[in-house]
């Protein structure tokens, strides 16, 4: 582990896990966590964890980014004095909401609730979801398969506001960028080391599109859509002959 990418949920994560990508890191960012260390994780949301155990969960990784790892950064660094860190915050707090609250609302729709009630594998992520948010902010989001989605606003805010200020007290000078985006690279590959490159720097993830974007492309998000097809196909086949049956 080189770099911890410490960052708040819709802080910039996605676009700092590709420019890192860009560089040349492998990086373990956002859906990684659940694919790669999904039972080291639920063990920790339930057991707690030791700092041997983010050793070995990435050891022979080069960064992690967003949720959980940057929930548990100073963990993992105490696993990995050597790393460095990297820190971004919104502008305002307001700023910050209103783009995690356009986040949730993107993986709402009808599509997501039959995949909710239909597929295994999203209704496994929606588990570890929920776990992280009881443990990080006390209260993960709720999504019924009817009705609204349940979240609390206040919580989530006051989460936001904890992480920064600790990590901000706590983090090593001598480890730490605090990071604007819009200043590119050259602060970037300056504290990491490296040459700047020559390309745009990146903006992943704008107006919450990642969940969409995810969708279309993405193997685990491929593997959900067969799944809700599949037992799309089955419903349809019992509903099929159990009307059959009724009926004649």
């Amino acid at each position: 582990m080189k770099v911890i990418v410490a960052s708040f949920p819709k802080c910039g994560t996605k676009t700092i896990a590709s420019a890192l990508k860009e560089l040349g890191y492998d990086v373990c960012d956002g859906i990684d966590h659940y694919e790669l260390h999904y039972k080291e994780w639920m063990q920790l949301f339930y057991e707690g964890a030791t700092t041997e155990d983010f050793r070995e969960m990435y050891e022979n990784i080069d960064a992690c980014s967003d949720v959980p790892a940057c929930f548990f950064w100073e963990e993992i660094h105490k696993a990995f004095p050597q790393s460095k860190i990297i820190f971004t915050q919104r502008k305002s707090e307001h700023e910050w909401w209103a783009s995690m609250l356009r986040q949730i609302q993107s993986g709402d729709g009808i599509k997501f609730r039959l995949m909710g009630l239909l597929c295994p594998t999203y209704r496994s992520i929606l588990k570890f979801s929920k776990c992280m948010g009881n443990v990080v902010c006390g209260f993960g989001v709720e999504r019924p398969v009817f009705g609204k989605y349940k979240f609390n606003e206040l919580l989530w805010r006051m989460s936001y506001r904890r992480h920064n200020e600790y990590l901000l007290s706590r983090a090593p000078r001598d480890k730490l960028l605090v990071l604007e985006l819009d200043q590119g690279w050259k602060p970037l590959c300056e504290f990491l080391q490296v040459p700047v490159p020559n390309v745009p720097f990146p903006h992943e993830n704008k107006n919450a599109r990642l969940v969409k974007d995810m969708m279309k492309s993405h193997p685990t998000f491929q593997r959900i859509k067969k799944e809700l097809l599949i037992s799309s196909a089955i419903v349809v086949c019992v509903l099929s002959i159990t009307l059959y049956y009724f009926l004649f």
